[in-house]
């Protein structure tokens, strides 16, 4: 079985600012892993050890998603090789664009049996390219998946929905977008990281791809919901009854209660 993760390299979270306004910085960020893609990670790797596959990672984006460091990141977390296209016309290339070129890159790595991705990406957290990229490939497309494993003639997967877990039968390829709590990721050891360098990368020209034309969209504007005005109420808490009462007297005047 042959799997490829489609990851995300994307600014850390943790290195942007946010301003008083609600809007956030993220100049500063440094370039990281997508933070819902270890698990997809994970997932592939066990599925693959099971079954005597491949995991295959797949990132495209800006020149920057090709640095040494980007690459030992995701080498790292039990990939057995990587496919990285890198050109800055994808720099702020959209969801639908990005999915049309992974779609591209799948179909040149060939024989994919499964595609598994993180539910989102930590900077624009839309939701839509693993879909999106399904419906490219013309593959089936499964979203809120809470486990994946073996079967006889392909996997079994596990769907945390709304209503319950449901549990389907897969046997031809599909994209699956994997929950944050489906495995718990692997730590990458000194180990894995000094042996992410000795596993093969291949750059993929952006020219070199059949990515189909796809429908661009223009923003045109942005808003934030009101927040409000916030104002401190001190509550003495030497009496816990009458405190108690003040709270409950506070919440009602904001209206949260």
């Amino acid at each position: 079985m042959k799997i490829v993760v489609a990851y995300k390299w994307a600014p850390n979270p943790q290195d942007a600012e946010v301003a008083p306004d609600g809007s956030v910085d993220w100049s500063r960020a440094k370039g990281a892993v997508s933070e819902y893609d270890p698990v997809a990670f994970e997932a592939a790797r066990q599925l693959a050890d099971a079954t005597g596959g491949e995991v295959v990672g797949l990132t495209v984006g800006a020149a920057s998603v090709d640095s040494p460091l980007a690459r030992k990141a995701a080498l790292s977390r039990g990939l057995d090789r990587l496919v990285v296209v890198a050109d800055d016309r994808l720099a702020d290339a959209d969801g639908t664009r990005l999915a049309a070129v992974l779609a591209a890159a799948v179909r040149s790595i060939g024989d994919v049996d499964l595609v598994l991705a993180g539910d989102s990406s930590v900077d624009v957290a839309e939701g839509q390219v693993p879909m999106t990229l399904a419906g490219q490939l013309g593959w089936l497309g499964m979203a809120a998946v809470s486990g994946v494993t073996p079967s006889a003639d392909g996997v079994v997967v596990e769907r945390d929905l709304p209503g319950g877990i449901t549990t389907l039968a897969l046997t031809g390829p599909a994209v699956l977008a994997v929950t944050t709590d489906a495995v718990v990721p692997r730590v990458p050891g000194m180990k894995d990281i000094l042996g992410a360098a000795k596993k093969p990368v291949e750059v993929v020209p952006l020219d070199a791809l059949e990515v189909p034309d796809v429908v661009a969209a223009t923003t045109l504007s942005g808003s934030r919901p009101e927040t409000g005005n916030r104002r401190g109420v001190i509550i003495d808490g030497a009496d816990a009854s009458s405190a108690a009462a003040e709270l409950v007297a506070a919440l009602r005047t904001a209206r949260a209660l």
